[in-house]
Parts: structure tokens; C-alpha cells; sequence
């Protein structure tokens, strides 16, 4: 009971405690559609297929009892294997690492201790009370719908996507980063409402780790 209390703690402080807020959903843009663009099949084969990454940026946590940010120094995805580090000055969190695959989590903290869960999501909620779903969070950061569940698209009058309702999610790309080459262009800014829930990720550099 004891280390999994502290394993909870250790969570707590990656989203960081502040002070009390409370999180309104702001209402639909006009000019949104909800029939994709003539390239939207093929852009999104592309994304699909960007699945060997690295990013770095900032991630900003907000709901009504704490709210809180970290830098992220780098998320590795190696298809569904993901490797997140995160470093904050909120209450001397430092540097904390989370590595995991779907159904499999592990949080190292900065100084090396280590807890493991089978249900990361689970316990990400169970320790902070909000919930962060890591499995959706790796299409939805490349501008994918999650392929578990329905889910509905809209996009703005130039053809990007401008939103994506899932799972009672509303996730919302705010920038953009210029495309690449024959990649397509990457979300700068996301930002996922659910209640009373916002988790926002600014990512200020993309980079291909497709061999």
C-alpha cells in the first residue's frame, strides 16, 4: 500500500498542484465542416504511417482542483511504444520518465526509483483524478482520430482540421507547423477538453524517426 501510494504521488506531481479553476468549453467555431477535404484520405494515410517519431514541447494540465505544466524534453514513439520524459519545478518533481506499450506502463523518477502498472490509464486516474488517454493521445498529437470508437471530424475553410470529437473528447488544433517534404503538416498546438478536463500540448519541434 505504501509504494503504491508513493507511485500515485509520483504521478500527482507530473501534472503539478496550483490552484483551484474551473474549465468552460467555448463554443463550436462558425465556419466548421464536417466533410473533409479532396486530399483528406490520402494526408491521413500519410499520418498513419508516421508512426516512428519524436517530439519535444510543452505539456499544460488544467481542471478544477490542480493544474499544472512540465516540459516535455522528448516523447519517442516507436509505433505503439512510447517514451515520455518530462522534467518541472513543481514541488522538485525534476525529471520523471514514463515508458510504456498499450497495457503497460513504467515511471522512473529522478532518482531512479520505479513503479509499474498494468492499466496505465487507470492509474494515471486513480492518482490524479483526471484522465489522460495515452493509446488515443498518439494519433490524436498527429492530427488522427484514435481507431478505437466513433468519432467526428471538422474542418475549417482551408481544409485543415480543425477538430476532433471522440470518446467525449474535444480536441482542438489551434497551429500548425509547416509540412515537410512529402509529410503532411503536424499539429504545434492541440488542446483536449472533456469536462471540466484540459490537457494542452505545444510542440515546438517534430523530427521522423521512420527508418
Amino acid at each position: 500500500m505504501h509504494r503504491l501510494f508513493r507511485a500515485c504521488s509520483a504521478l500527482l506531481l507530473i501534472a503539478g498542484l496550483s490552484a483551484c479553476t474551473t474549465i468552460q468549453l467555448e463554443p463550436v467555431p462558425d465556419g466548421l465542416t464536417d466533410q473533409p477535404p479532396f486530399d483528406w484520405q490520402d494526408r491521413s494515410a500519410k499520418l498513419s504511417q508516421f508512426d516512428h517519431w519524436q517530439l519535444r514541447g510543452k505539456l499544460a494540465v488544467r481542471q478544477p482542483s490542480d493544474s499544472g505544466t512540465a516540459i516535455i524534453n522528448h516523447w519517442i514513439q516507436q509505433g505503439e511504444a512510447y517514451d515520455l520524459a518530462l522534467s518541472s519545478s513543481f514541488l522538485g518533481m525534476g525529471s520523471t520518465t514514463l515508458k510504456g506499450v498499450p497495457g503497460f506502463i513504467e515511471l522512473t523518477l529522478s532518482n531512479g526509483e520505479t513503479y509499474r502498472s498494468g492499466d496505465p490509464e487507470a492509474l494515471v486516474k486513480a492518482a490524479t483524478g483526471w484522465q489522460l488517454p495515452l493509446q488515443s493521445l498518439t494519433r490524436w498529437i498527429r492530427g488522427l482520430p484514435a481507431l478505437d470508437g466513433d468519432f467526428l471530424l471538422l474542418f475549417d475553410d482551408q481544409g485543415k482540421l480543425a477538430m476532433i470529437r471522440q470518446a467525449g473528447w474535444e480536441i482542438r488544433y489551434d497551429r500548425w507547423h509547416e509540412p515537410q517534404g512529402d509529410r503532411p503538416a503536424l499539429p504545434a498546438r492541440v488542446t483536449a477538453l472533456k469536462e471540466q478536463k484540459r490537457i494542452r500540448v505545444a510542440v515546438s519541434r517534430w523530427k521522423d524517426l521512420n527508418p
